[in-house]
């Protein structure tokens, strides 16, 4: 994980780009991480990552937040995170959303 740069709460919708082939991921996390950068990649090539910040957004009037990767090939993917106590891998499937907790 790494550092980001957006602490804004989002307004717009996210538009997660799911389907033959291709699923997304949504990763729950404690308010301490926003802003922070989570970055995965395919099982076997840790050299190509793909990233997203948390962001603070809102469900049920309520504060969430998470980093949503919106378009991931279905596959197995690592999560990159220091901290041994979170999951860190996920199996992506076809069309759907998958959902990690690290609250």
């Amino acid at each position: 994980m790494a550092e980001g740069g957006s602490d804004r709460v989002p307004s717009e919708y996210v538009v997660l780009d799911i389907g033959k082939g291709v699923g997304a991921l949504l990763i729950y996390t404690k308010p301490e991480l926003l802003g922070t950068e989570i970055e995965v990649s395919r099982v076997g090539d840790d050299v190509i990552r793909i990233h997203a910040d948390v962001l603070e957004r809102r469900g049920g009037g309520q504060p969430v937040f998470a980093a949503v990767l919106a378009a991931l090939p279905e596959g197995d993917y690592r999560i990159w995170t220091e901290d041994l106590r979170l999951r860190n891998a996920v199996t992506i499937r076809s069309g759907e959303v998958a959902e990690v907790d690290w609250r």
